[in-house]
């Protein structure tokens, strides 16, 4: 909080990029803030629930593992995938979740509490990459972000004002024909900034990622390909439970969006359903929070004891 209160004046780095941890001592100084200084915990009393991205590699949840229980002495650890906890915080335990974050989006289909690795999708594409990309078409129209926080600017101007369209090409056909489209925004230097059709264009590239410069497919193309990744008599449980959780899926008109594009590729006849929790932003914090609370989950935990035997591979033996 207080980083964020001068972010005026100094530069902000970020330990993590698309998921990974690139930074590992300015990871271990945010994890020891937010134990001793947020929580206010010593962690040698509490067991640790670490979320990770699919396909993570094995470097890294060593690497975790090592940090949780030599540098901050934790009596016990797990790693678990953010998708399959965004499943349990909406009382499922079979369904596909599309989460999509900060730095990366994923997309994890679970089966009866469990991930179907085959076909787990991780995608670089994420609100980082909005963020970048609504900045650009804003500059284009001449407008200058020269301010050291400009990014938190650009991002909170895309939460407040950027929304899915249900047809995106009638929609800028509309945009073109009169004012309803705009919306003012003023920025700290006292620059008032008018958006116009960059309201639909930004969060548009979650769907047609080519307007990013990115051959990647779109969100919902990617989901439709996870799910036919999966045997054939799970796939309309999948369909029927579709679930959208990060900060990247808060944006107004994705639900219909995504249901639309789903219907379209998905079998004449499917039943689908698009999930959207209201907490959605949250879901994986809350998810974690339940299975860490679960009386079946507690042998789950990677113990002191078995850490001191094994060594970090036993992260891959107990977090498959």
């Amino acid at each position: 909080n207080e980083a964020q209160s001068k972010r005026k004046e100094i530069n902000v780095k970020y330990p993590i990029e698309h998921g990974i941890i690139m930074n590992w001592d300015d990871m271990e100084n945010i994890w020891h803030h937010i134990f001793y200084s947020e929580l206010r915990i010593t962690p040698e009393n509490h067991p640790v629930l670490l979320t990770e991205v699919p396909q993570n590699s094995k470097s890294t949840r060593e690497k975790m593992a090592q940090i949780m229980f030599e540098s901050f002495n934790t009596p016990a650890m797990f790693l678990a995938i953010e998708g399959v906890l965004s499943l349990y915080a909406s009382g499922r335990l079979t369904g596909i979740v599309l989460d999509s974050g900060h730095g990366v989006s994923q997309i994890v289909p679970v089966y009866e509490g469990y991930a179907i690795p085959n076909a787990l999708l991780r995608l670089d594409s994420a609100g980082e990459d909005l963020t970048k990309y609504f900045t650009k078409i804003l500059s284009d129209r001449g407008y200058n972000f020269n301010f050291t926080d400009h990014k938190e600017i650009v991002q909170e101007m895309k939460e407040n004002l950027c929304y899915v369209a249900m047809d995106f090409d009638q929609e800028m056909v509309q945009a073109t024909r009169g004012s309803s489209f705009e919306k003012s925004y003023k920025l700290p230097d006292g620059q008032i900034i008018t958006v116009d059709n960059e309201r639909i264009r930004c969060p548009e590239a979650l769907f047609q990622p080519s307007f990013m410069g990115s051959s990647a497919k779109g969100i919902h193309q990617n989901t439709y390909d996870s799910i036919m990744k999966c045997e054939v008599d799970v796939r309309r449980d999948l369909y029927s439970n579709i679930i959208l959780s990060g900060g990247n899926t808060m944006f107004p008109g994705i639900k219909d969006r995504m249901h639309k594009e789903i219907m379209t590729l998905a079998p004449c006849a499917m039943r689908i359903k698009i999930l959207t929790e209201s907490e959605r932003k949250y879901l994986v914090w809350i998810g974690g929070s339940i299975l860490a609370e679960l009386s079946t989950f507690q042998q789950m935990w990677i113990r002191k004891q078995e850490y001191d035997e094994f060594g970090p591979s036993i992260v891959h033996k107990k977090c498959s």
